[in-house]
């Protein structure tokens, strides 16, 4: 498990779980097993790597950030600590919060980090960290080696400028602030190349929608693009879930309220290059190496955004190739956001802007029971297993709807017993195998609560085939036994499944469940 769920798709699939099936996750065979404390909040998901070699002996190796600028690598079945390590700068602390509830007391590690196995002496893990020196903010890219913690090569500090007259703009150059922005969404790596996007603090002007690449073996820039240069706003938020990648070297992603340019150019691309708003396909290792290929936008993207009802709260998931009843092939992705839809994009042809009408391969109205404007829609990332997508809204409950005829159908095929409040859940599946057909498919999610109170979370288990039928949750064993304290400033918690545990990430630490001796 390399990269925030589970794959660069963002599927949140892992189809090699062979331990934890349909008939054994339940109350009197499964349930909390361990816990393992750190020095901070804990938003971005768990890492794991099997059979890795930390000292001369072999070792399943969890790997966990936190808000305190640290990361700490433990064994995954001891729950020994196997090293933790420090990412600030001499006489630097994590970042105060800027006045923003939404990753607060400190900032630190919020995005998910990525690993590569094969960088570096022995692995690495790459992590964006956000500190300060009191007067000075900086957020810089590090690269971990897997089996000491030690800091491989110098950390880059991250900087930026790209050509535009937006907010924050100076002599026709758009400038990178450190203290504006948070690493929310999670790291892409991509073709030897770390991507990393930008979030605000809440909204808290001036801001703009900002992707930069760096070299996974020098950690230099590599490519830096703006979404809206010669505007305003834009972020890249996605509730912590991740650009998406596919095998041609494209990204996806979904940003923020925020300008868009209605007059287009000839070929159907704001004149402007300001994407607020927007469901985008990036290219990659072109000139310039980072451009917007194409994109969607709906037709009242402008009032959507004025009245903060983006699309940018949702992740996008690449979807695998799926053949129509005509035997045509599609190449599909799908996102949703505050405007309770849900988009699926042809991803040859997105479907660019049209004043008064959506040319999207799809879109499903009413899929969730939000009003936009009064109640909350999506703030999470799907899941993508058997030919269906699993959403988990706000209000509502997590829903599976299938594909047919390279389409979805509705209403949902089946949904949960239980209704998650804000922010919903992001779903993660474990399964034996991915086809003909896969067995043991079990949705995992997590319900927390929201605000600074400390409370107790729920971990849901669900039979992928049915989400009616309920196999296990956190709050059915007698005394309290698999209880376990959450915090509502770790909003976006996604469970990470791996060989036989499932672990969740706290506002103190991680609690891990299995099977029970």
């Amino acid at each position: 498990m390399l990269t925030f769920h589970n794959d660069n798709a963002r599927t949140g699939l892992n189809p090699n779980e062979k331990i934890l099936t349909t008939a054994n996750v339940n109350s009197a065979t499964f349930g909390k097993i361990g816990t393992l404390p750190v020095d901070g909040l804990v938003d971005a998901e768990p890492l794991y790597v099997g059979s890795l070699n930390v000292g001369g002996t072999i070792h399943n190796v969890l790997f966990v950030a936190t808000e305190h600028d640290s990361v700490y690598a433990f064994d995954a079945d001891t729950f020994a600590l196997l090293w933790q390590k420090s990412v600030l700068g001499a006489g630097e602390s994590p970042s105060d919060n800027r006045n923003c509830p939404q990753v607060t007391p400190e900032i630190g590690i919020t995005s998910t980090p990525v690993i590569d196995l094969s960088a570096g002496p022995h692995g690495t893990i790459f992590v964006v960290a956000m500190s300060t020196n009191g007067s000075s903010y900086f957020q810089r890219l590090h690269a971990l080696d897997l089996t000491t913690g030690a800091e491989i090569g110098t950390p880059t500090t991250i900087q930026a400028t790209f050509p535009g007259s937006g907010a924050n703009s100076s002599n026709g150059q758009v400038v990178f602030d450190p203290k504006q922005y948070k690493d929310r969404a999670a790291l892409l790596l991509l073709n030897g190349v770390i991507y990393t996007t930008w979030a605000s603090h809440c909204d808290r002007d001036p801001y703009t929608g900002w992707i930069m690449g760096y070299s996974e073996s020098t950690l230099q820039p590599t490519g830096v693009l703006n979404i809206t240069p010669n505007g305003t706003r834009g972020a890249i938020w996605m509730s912590g879930g991740g650009p998406a990648g596919d095998s041609s070297g494209n990204i996806y992603l979904l940003d923020g309220n925020g300008t868009f340019d209605t007059t287009l150019d000839a070929n159907g691309f704001p004149v402007n290059g300001d994407y607020g708003n927007a469901f985008l396909k990036l290219s990659t290792g072109g000139t310039p190496p980072l451009k917007v290929a194409d994109y969607f936008n709906m037709h009242d993207t402008v009032s959507e955004s004025n009245a903060d009802l983006d699309l940018g709260s949702g992740g996008a998931v690449v979807l695998v190739d799926l053949k129509d009843n005509a035997n045509q092939t599609w190449h599909l992705a799908v996102g949703a956001g505050k405007d309770s839809k849900i988009y699926v994009v042809n991803r040859d042809n997105m479907g660019k802007f049209n004043s008064t009408t959506n040319n999207v391969h799809q879109e499903v109205t009413n899929a969730f029971p939000c009003t936009p404007g009064v109640a909350e829609c999506v703030f999470s990332t799907p899941a993508f297993f058997n030919n269906s997508v699993y959403y988990g809204a706000v209000g509502d409950a997590l829903k599976a709807f299938p594909f047919q005829n390279a389409k979805l159908v509705t209403p949902a095929s089946s949904q949960s017993p239980t209704t998650f409040g804000y922010p919903g859940t992001t779903p993660s599946i474990s399964a034996n195998g991915t086809i003909n057909p896969p067995t043991n498919g079990i949705v995992w999610a997590i319900e927390g609560c929201t605000g600074a109170t400390t409370c107790t979370g729920t971990l849901h288990a669900y039979d992928a085939t049915n989400l009616a039928n309920e196999l296990y949750n956190s709050n059915v064993a007698s005394a309290g036994r698999d209880h376990f304290s959450t915090n509502g400033d770790c909003k976006f918690v996604t469970p990470m499944i791996a060989n036989g545990k499932v672990y969740v990430g706290t506002a103190t630490g991680i609690v891990v469940f299995g099977l029970r001796p």
